[in-house]
């Protein structure tokens, strides 16, 4: 039996996976500035698309202003900060915060350092937002920007940042309220875009990937107290502390464990 709140998911997650097929066939149709504009090389050398990204945040950040205008304006800054260092940094070979915090202490501005401030700062933003008391509101910043960032993290092969926040949004399906439609809202996307992702058509690259992630991390915001909001904090603190390692196993192929491979 389909209650009226299991309805409202149910909605968010087919509204948020249309816009999301749809904004992606727009956006290949028109190809703005030129087809080459919007394909990359990715690491097996394969040419792939980029119109799965903006096509997700377009889409993550209408379902969540229906939700909670908070939570979207977090979605859209993550999303514009992770296109920045798409078409900034492309070429740059630095990855994760010690190298660009390295840089940035050399006294250059790397594009990573300009997403990191402006991710975190839309993030503690958001958790202003979102929470009342300052301790709350601290917690939450780091939830959203830290998932934005572990998202990015484990987008190192073709499904692995659409794989994680099906699996990690999977829970927040069974919450009423806000938290479930949120939660719902970044299944419907991610479910949208994978197919292509994992067949090596297109990837999210930064921009969507940063805006899933701060979609995801905003989700455990809206239906978590203070036990939980530390909690959540605590894990991706630790992912991005030990970010190689959790990119390097995000590296392994499917299957390789089973058969005894290790993370290279």
């Amino acid at each position: 039996m389909i209650t009226p709140r299991s309805g409202s998911r149910s909605a968010a997650f087919a509204g948020a996976a249309c816009l999301a097929r749809g904004g992606a066939a727009a956006l290949r149709t028109a190809a703005p500035g030129g087809r080459a504009r919007w394909e990359r090389t990715n690491f097996a050398g394969r040419t792939v698309e980029l119109y799965a990204g903006p096509a997700a945040v377009l889409a993550a950040v209408a379902g969540a202003a229906r939700v909670r205008p908070a939570v979207a304006g977090a979605v859209l800054a993550a999303g514009a900060c992770g296109a920045y260092d798409d078409l900034v940094g492309a070429g740059d070979p630095r990855r994760g915060f010690r190298a660009h915090l390295g840089a940035l202490r050399q006294g250059e501005v790397t594009s990573g350092t300009v997403k990191l401030g402006g991710i975190c700062a839309a993030g503690l933003l958001a958790g202003a937002l979102l929470k009342e008391r300052p301790v709350d509101r601290v917690l939450a910043g780091v939830v959203i920007a830290g998932a934005a960032h572990f998202v990015n993290l484990v987008d190192v092969r073709p499904g692995r940042a659409a794989g994680a926040v099906l699996a990690l949004a999977a829970p927040g399906l069974l919450r009423a309220g806000p938290a479930g439609e949120l939660a719902a809202v970044a299944t419907g996307v991610a479910a949208a875009v994978l197919p292509d992702d994992l067949g090596e058509r297109a990837m999210l690259g930064d921009t969507g990937a940063h805006a899933l992630g701060a979609l995801l991390g905003a989700a455990v915001v809206v239906g978590n107290g203070r036990p939980g909001l530390a909690a959540h904090a605590a894990a991706v603190v630790g992912a991005a502390v030990c970010g190689k390692r959790v990119s390097g196993v995000a590296r392994v192929p499917w299957g390789a464990r089973a058969r005894g491979r290790a993370p290279v």
